[in-house]
C-alpha cells in the first residue's frame, strides 16, 4: 500500500513539474534537500536489521532482565530507556520495528505480560524522536533549517523531549500499574548462534552511534557502518543480506511526497495554513500550532502535516513547536505515524492483538497531554 500510494504521489509531483506547477528548478532543489535524509534513512535501516539478525538488541534486553533482579518495574523501566536510546540515535521506526519483538520475547520468556512493554515502545518511539536530528525524518527535514547540527536541535528541543518522555512515562505507569508490580523468575538469557558476528555488530553500533551526533552530516557515518556490517555479514552470514533490507518502500512515498507538497505549495497552500496556525512565540501561539501539527498527523501523516506547515513555522522555536505536535502527538489514528503501523504489524506476527479502539481512546487521552507538557519549555525560553 505504501508503495503504490508513493508512486501515486510520484507521478502527481512529476506531472506538476511537467506542466509547469512546480518549477523544475524547485524540483532539483528539493531533491538536493531529501538526498541526503533518504540515503540515511537506508543506511541506518540496514545497520539496525543486520545489528538485530546479529542478536545486538536480545542480548542487551536479556541484560537489563538479569540487571533488574526479577523486579517487573525496574525491567520496564529499563526498556523504558532502552527503547528512548534507540529512538534518539537509530530512529523511532527502529523501536517500532525491532524493538517491539525483542521485549515482547523478554517479557514471555519471563512469563510476564507483553503490552506494558510493547506499548512502552510505540510510544516512546514518538516522544523519545524529538532528541535529535536522526530520531525522526521530520526532524532531518527540519535540521537544516535551524542549523547548528546536532548540539543546537538538542538544546533547542531537548528540554521538550524530556517532558514528552517524563509525561509519557507517567501516562504509561498509571495504565498499566497493575500488571508492573510485583517480581518475577529470570528467564535464561537467549543462545548467541554467531559470537564473532555479535561482536562485530555490537562493535560497528559503538562507533556509529557517537558520530550521528559529531558534526559530520549524518547519512556518512551511516554508510559506513552499513557498508562495515554488510562486508562482515558477507563473510560470516551472507543468506540474510537481502533486497529486503532496503526501505524502498519508504524511500518512493517519501520522494513522492516531498514533490506533491512541493506542487501544493506552489499552488498557495501556506497562506491557507497561516490562518489556522497564526503567529507570534507566546504559550498560546505554540500549543496552536503544535496542536494543529498534532491533528494533521492524526488525520493525514505525520510527514505530509510537517511538510504542509513548515513554511508557516517561521522561527526557531516555531518550527520547534511544530516538531513537537508532528513528533509527539500521533499517538491516535493508526495512520498517523508509519512506527505505528509497524508496530502493530509485528504484534499481529506475534499473536498479540491490540483492538485499535483501545488504543485510539488511550491516544486521545495522552497526545493533548503530552504535546501540550512538551512546549511548555520552548515558550519558557
Amino acid at each position: 500500500m505504501q508503495a503504490v500510494i508513493g508512486a501515486t504521489l510520484l507521478l502527481f509531483g512529476g506531472g506538476a513539474v511537467v506542466f509547469g506547477v512546480l518549477p523544475g528548478a524547485d524540483a532539483l532543489a528539493i531533491a538536493d534537500r531529501v538526498w541526503p535524509i533518504l540515503l540515511f534513512v537506508v543506511a541506518v535501516t540496514v545497520v539496525a536489521e543486520l545489528a538485530a539478525h546479529a542478536g545486538v538488541f536480545d542480548l542487551v534486553a536479556a541484560r537489563l532482565a538479569r540487571l533488574s533482579r526479577g523486579r517487573v518495574v525496574v525491567l520496564w523501566l529499563s526498556i523504558v530507556v532502552f527503547a528512548v536510546v534507540v529512538t534518539a540515535f537509530l530512529s523511532l521506526d527502529t523501536t517500532a520495528v525491532l524493538l517491539t519483538p525483542v521485549v515482547v520475547a523478554v517479557a514471555r520468556s519471563n512469563r510476564l505480560p507483553p503490552l506494558p512493554f510493547a506499548f512502552a515502545t510505540v510510544w516512546l518511539a514518538n516522544a523519545a524522536s524529538l532528541f535529535l536530528p536522526v530520531s525522526n525524518l521530520t526532524n532531518l527535514l527540519a535540521d537544516h533549517r535551524l542549523g547548528g547540527g546536532a548540539g543546537a536541535f538538542l538544546a533547542l528541543l531537548g528540554p521538550s523531549a524530556v517532558v514528552a518522555v517524563v509525561v509519557t512515562v507517567a501516562l504509561l505507569w498509571i495504565w498499566h500499574r497493575r500488571a508492573l508490580r510485583g517480581r518475577f523468575t529470570v528467564a535464561r538469557a537467549p543462545r548467541v548462534s554467531d559470537p564473532v558476528l555479535l561482536r562485530w555488530a555490537a562493535g560497528v553500533l559503538v562507533v556509529m552511534l557517537p558520530l550521528l551526533v559529531s558534526g559530520i552530516p549524518p547519512w556518512i557515518p551511516a554508510v559506513g557502518a552499513a557498508v562495515a556490517l554488510a562486508l562482515v555479514f558477507a563473510w560470516r552470514s551472507p543468506r540474510f543480506l537481502r533486497f529486503a533490507l532496503l526501505p524502498w518502500q519508504l524511500v518512493v512515498f517519501a520522494s513522492g511526497l516531498f514533490l506533491a507538497v512541493g506542487a501544493l505549495e506552489a499552488w498557495g497552500l501556506p497562506a491557507l495554513l497561516s490562518a489556522a496556525t497564526g503567529t507570534g512565540d507566546g504559550l498560546l501561539e505554540l500549543w496552536r500550532l503544535a496542536g494543529v501539527g498534532a491533528v494533521a498527523a492524526n488525520v493525514v501523516n505525520n510527514l505530509p502535516a510537517y511538510l504542509a506547515l513548515e513554511s508557516v513555522a517561521d522561527s526557531p522555536v516555531r518550527l520547534a513547536a511544530l516538531l513537537i505536535g508532528v513528533g509527539a502527538g500521533p499517538l491516535v489514528s493508526p495512520w498517523a505515524s508509519l512506527a505505528t503501523l509497524l508496530w502493530h504489524e509485528r504484534l499481529r506476527a506475534l499473536d498479540i492483538e491490540v483492538p485499535w479502539g483501545r488504543y485510539v481512546l488511550a491516544g486521545l487521552v495522552a497526545a493533548p497531554v503530552i504535546v501540550a507538557a512538551a512546549v511548555v519549555p520552548l515558550a519558557l525560553r
